[in-house]
């Protein structure tokens, strides 16, 4: 491994400072795109630790009729909470993994893994707020699929994907329906809504924020 890289690495993930120069050669960094094959889906039995160095990995679960929903996405500095806890429970996968454009990912071989939890101090709690703030985010997506109108969940996807100076997503109805974890005819549907209201405008693979204000109101008057 080249110095550049365990600088690369070490600035991402703190826990890697106090590594063994022995550990070195058992660590591996690949670059992977979206038309890379790979078996990261559920039910896979891991056989690496995986940590983001850059790009973008989203973790989703399909249900038995196709129906799919995003979870969260795991970039730079992170790593997918649910693989960490299917290794340290040496259970199966529970979700599935897209790589969303040309991602690093760092690999650790599982015996080193769960040897560095056991050694490392600053890698068990590295690992323990990760879980935590997955657990957080989808709890509140968990929230939102039971109790909040779809009308609600898209004003609030689209509020937190865009903001004042960026008010384009570059997104289709189908992607969005994924995102959310429903339908695309109700996707659709809600977004012709919003755009008879001129809060959108909807055009193929975009969605232009017209009136971010009144994409505000929709959130008080159906959260």
């Amino acid at each position: 491994m080249l110095p550049s890289d365990i600088q690369r690495i070490d600035s991402s993930f703190p826990f890697f400072s106090p590594v063994n120069e022995m550990d070195l050669p058992l660590i591996e960094i690949v670059t992977v795109t979206p038309s890379t094959p790979h078996s990261i889906r559920e039910g896979h039995l891991l056989r690496h630790a995986m940590f983001v160095l850059s790009g973008s990995v989203r973790i989703h679960k399909i249900g038995k009729q196709g129906k799919e929903i995003t979870l969260y996405r795991v970039q730079k500095g992170q790593c997918c909470a649910l693989m960490m806890a299917s290794i340290l429970g040496e259970t199966p996968y529970e979700a599935s993994a897209s790589i969303e454009m040309e991602t690093e990912i760092l690999l650790l071989p599982i015996p080193l893994f769960k040897r560095w939890m056991d050694t490392n101090p600053l890698l068990k709690p590295y690992i323990f707020k990760q879980i935590t703030q997955r657990i957080t985010s989808v709890t509140n997506l968990l929230e939102n699929v039971a109790f909040q109108p779809i009308p609600y969940r898209i004003a609030d996807y689209l509020i937190r994907q865009s903001d004042e100076n960026e008010a384009v997503l570059k997104i289709t109805h189908e992607q969005l329906a994924i995102e959310l974890g429903t339908a695309r005819e109700v996707v659709s549907r809600c977004l012709k809504d919003f755009v008879q209201k001129k809060i959108l405008l909807s055009r193929r693979g975009r969605l232009q924020i017209l009136d971010r204000s009144l994409l505000l109101e929709t959130l008080n008057s159906d959260g």
